[in-house]
């Protein structure tokens, strides 16, 4: 079956059970699209928003890999596991605080800039391998502490020994690791047994399809969920380009005297001739010294 050139990002609620490139895969094939990519993985048990990229999209990606996120997490305490959620060996540890007080109090420890160290039980890649299998090996890596931010943790039910917090942190932030933390902080242990990503950059969960949704549809109709490009830039700015600028711009040559007011990145537009509107072409950058540059262009710009 030919590959269609299909550009555009859908928002997909990813089900339990799968990683992050099977839904891809799943995806990419009923749209018959020739290229394709994630924006930052979810682990198989983890559920929730997955923006997926076809096409002139994935230029941009990487926006969502930097984007801050939010998560819906379930933690128990009072058990650890040695995956640090419910994916791994469960060993009793402790007895879970009764105190709602207690509870908070430990929370509010882990929000502000903080260093945390990744999980052995990770995607990140040493000597071109995932730490993951070093860990199914039984090796332990040195890992070193990085710096994260926690900008809130909302606490929405706790029945001891079971408590439900909302996330909204930076990016690099593992929740497992978050969960660990806090039963090592109130000294009986704990780990993450779910998951669900409800944020990422400007996407919100709300306006994703689940995957069973996305499969029960015909092809136009799941194309007309493709959200444009430009969607993975909605925190920047717009700078509006004459016909004569986006034709510098899109022959690699910089732009001069640009009087947008602006300075850093921003989305281009080129006016369409005889036409009231414009079209996206790409990503720029506006320097100190007024001069406008190219970053990521469309192909079709």
């Amino acid at each position: 079956m030919a590959k269609r050139k299909l550009n555009g990002v859908l928002l997909l609620d990813k089900p339990f059970g799968i990683s992050s490139t099977s839904a891809l895969n799943k995806c990419r094939w009923l749209f018959q699209a020739e290229k394709g990519g994630h924006t930052g993985v979810l682990d198989p048990y983890a559920t929730g928003l997955l923006p997926l990229c076809f096409g002139e999209a994935t230029k941009f990606a990487q926006r969502m890999l930097d984007a801050d996120k939010a998560y819906r997490a379930h933690v128990r305490f009072g058990e650890t596991s040695t995956t640090l959620d419910a994916e791994g060996e469960i060993t009793v540890t402790g007895t879970a605080p009764e105190s709602i007080e207690a509870v908070k109090a430990a929370i509010a420890r882990f929000i502000g800039p903080i260093m945390q160290t990744p999980p052995m039980y990770s995607a990140l890649k040493v000597a071109g391998k995932p730490m993951y299998e070093y860990a199914r090996e039984g090796i332990e890596l040195e890992r070193k502490a990085r710096p994260i931010t926690i900008y809130a943790i909302e606490l929405i039910s706790y029945d001891a020994p079971e408590l439900v917090i909302d996330v909204r942190c930076s990016k690099g932030t593992y929740i497992r690791v978050l969960a660990q933390d806090l039963g090592e902080t109130l000294g009986c242990g704990a780990y993450l047994t779910g998951l669900r990503r409800t944020l990422t950059g400007g996407f919100r969960l709300e306006d994703a399809i689940s995957l069973d949704e996305f499969i029960a549809l015909d092809l136009e109709a799941r194309d007309a969920l493709l959200l444009p490009e430009e969607s993975l830039l909605s925190n920047l700015p717009v700078l509006q380009l004459t016909g004569a600028q986006a034709k510098l711009i899109c022959n690699g040559m910089p732009v001069r005297d640009i009087e947008s007011g602006v300075v850093g990145e921003v989305k281009l537009y080129a006016a369409l001739e005889n036409q009231d509107n414009a079209r996206f072409v790409g990503l720029g950058e506006v320097g100190a010294d007024g001069v406008l540059r190219s970053k990521r262009l469309l192909a079709t710009a």
